[in-house]
């Protein structure tokens, strides 16, 4: 006699109903992972675009400047979460003219991330030295649609220096 191997119809539901309780628990995880990597990702490119306008202004030995730009051809003010360009100011009057260089430009942040200043403008900049003017000292703090201590801030100080600071309330 033959004997016949296989699943049964109980044991296909018992995997089912286990996979199902595994999926119910790691899917809500999931999207907080993925929320929180998006805020990483965004003040990583906030901080590395901040840390190479100052190398590039010690480099050169000119101003280089960040400001908000939602063109990525011009400093036109607005919010940071709309994005940003990095520039040589070549004449150095704190605006981006014809002519200038244009180093790197961020798009807009995704994910309904808000990047909201304190103490800084629209621009800021390092002079030939990496230290910022006095316009540029404060804070940036970067948050997604949760409230709670999910936030991200960047600190600026006079010397240039770029400090970021994560699980701040938002």
């Amino acid at each position: 006699m033959k004997k016949n191997s296989g699943f049964t119809l109980l044991e296909l539901l018992v995997t089912v109903a286990l996979i199902a309780i595994v999926m119910a628990i790691a899917v809500p995880s999931m999207s907080t992972f993925t929320q929180n990597d998006r805020l990483t990702t965004n003040i990583n490119q906030l901080v590395g675009h901040l840390a190479y306008a100052r190398s590039e202004a010690v480099k050169r030995s000119q101003q280089v400047s960040v400001c908000v730009s939602n063109d990525a051809a011009t400093c036109t003010g607005g919010s940071w979460a709309d994005g940003w360009i990095v520039y040589i100011d070549a004449d150095a009057d704190n605006s981006f003219t014809a002519g200038e260089e244009l180093l790197r430009v961020q798009q807009a942040l995704g994910g309904n991330n808000s990047l909201t200043p304190t103490g800084v403008g629209n621009q800021i900049t390092y002079d030939n030295r990496g230290f910022v003017n006095a316009a540029s000292i404060g804070s940036l703090q970067l948050c997604d649609n949760r409230s709670g201590p999910y936030g991200k801030t960047v600190r600026i100080t006079t010397t240039g220096r770029v400090r970021m600071e994560k699980d701040t309330a938002c």
